[in-house]
């Protein structure tokens, strides 16, 4: 088969679909891997590629005629979907519930298209979840920029000068990337504390050494395992609830991302102007309008002295590490979608079935028609919501 890996289009994206080494597992399998050049940026540089025996080619242009799969990170632009080839397949992060132009342009191209986003989630698809594995950067990278941002050190120091108190961390959304922030803020000496609606986070933050902030009302878990939209009797206690938190912390990371939609609200504008003068919030939900009242998505900004991180792509700031684990995502799909060395899948297994989203030149993935067919703009519809996980909302990550 051959394989087309083209560089990402999206601006300031570094990381790469597939790596030299998985190039170089495919070529050994009898696969062709065409590169185009440049795609692996200062991570993966073109020698490398050659190094496994992948093809470098110049161009999108000249990448997609090679193509019977293209691998990408992020959704193609319209641009280049009309590159693809009639009939080829495409795997990568497509956003298939926010974008439908991209869809019908998909499926007018006789795309066979699979979305990383859609991938179920069962025990089979872990070493296929894209989405949490770019959500464990995430949650990293967000606690090393608190860290970098906040006028103070995390742990506690005592000194001949006198004790310095460690920072105090709030985590909002305790999914993969709530998880991996808790685990990163607490190896770096920050007193954490987290909170999420669904029951089952709480033993999972406290086994980090974690403190869990508890609201008394029902389960708030929806199918899943994500978390559900909230009603608004449980919207203001949470918010009363939140706001006594964040004021006592130096650092606020919020998480919580819903696929399909614009993020939720998390800490209003009042509970900024409750906060204290330096502290710092991280909010690695910017990409989808933020989880932050004030949030600006790529900048950094101060409001009643909180700076304020509206970070857009935290996994793609790892590009290697990021490249490495969506790499092997990727080709642990493509290993169930290819039989003795031919694209055949198996449209009756749930996994294949669940994350194609366009088919012999057919929208197939329901939720992604249903989406398609509301006629309700999401745009403006920003409801103030409780943390889910930010692994099954967009990655990037983008999640």
């Amino acid at each position: 088969m051959k394989i087309a890996v083209p560089r990402e289009t999206t601006a300031g994206e570094a990381r790469v679909a597939l790596t030299p080494a998985a190039a170089g597992r495919l070529v050994a399998a009898g696969h062709q891997v065409f590169v185009e050049a440049g795609a692996g940026g200062e991570s993966f540089p073109d020698p490398l590629y050659k190094a496994a025996k992948a093809e470098l080619v110049r161009g999108a242009k000249a990448t997609y005629a090679h193509a019977g799969m293209v691998l990408k990170v992020r959704k193609p632009e319209l641009a280049e979907v009309a590159l693809i080839p009639s009939g080829a397949a495409l795997i990568a992060l497509l956003q298939p519930l926010i974008s439908p132009e991209l869809v019908r342009a998909l499926a007018k191209r006789k795309v066979l298209s699979f979305s990383l986003e859609a991938i179920p989630r069962i025990t089979r698809a872990q070493s296929m979840d894209a989405l949490s594995s770019q959500a464990t950067v995430a949650g990293y990278k967000a606690a090393l920029i608190a860290a970098d941002s906040l006028g103070k050190l995390f742990p506690m120091l005592m000194t001949a000068a006198g004790t310095i108190t460690p920072a105090r961390v709030l985590v909002l959304g305790a999914g993969v990337a709530g998880l991996q922030a808790i685990a990163t803020c607490r190896r770096l000496g920050g007193v954490v504390e987290a909170f999420d609606v669904r029951a089952a986070a709480k033993e999972e933050v406290k086994s980090l050494g974690a403190g869990f902030i508890e609201l008394e009302l029902e389960t708030q878990e929806g199918t899943g395992g994500y978390a559900k939209e909230q009603s608004e009797d449980f919207l203001r206690r949470q918010r009363e609830l939140l706001a006594k938190h964040a004021a006592q912390a130096d650092v606020v990371i919020t998480t919580a991302l819903i696929q399909g939609r614009p993020a939720p609200i998390l800490l209003t504008k009042e509970m900024l102007r409750g906060m204290k003068p330096g502290s710092v919030v991280v909010d690695i939900a910017a990409e989808a309008g933020g989880n932050v009242e004030g949030t600006e998505p790529g900048r950094v900004v101060v409001k009643n002295g909180v700076q304020i991180h509206g970070v857009t792509n935290p996994a793609g700031m790892v590009p290697a590490v990021s490249s490495e684990l969506l790499s092997k995502n990727l080709t642990n799909l493509l290993a169930l979608l290819v039989k003795d060395g031919e694209l055949a899948p198996d449209f009756e297994d749930e996994i294949v079935k669940g994350c194609c989203i366009t088919r012999d030149g057919e929208v197939v993935h329901e939720p992604t028609r249903k989406a398609m067919g509301e006629k309700v703009a999401r745009g403006g519809d920003r409801a103030q919501a409780a943390p889910s996980t930010v692994e099954k909302g967009g990655a990037p990550p983008s999640s």
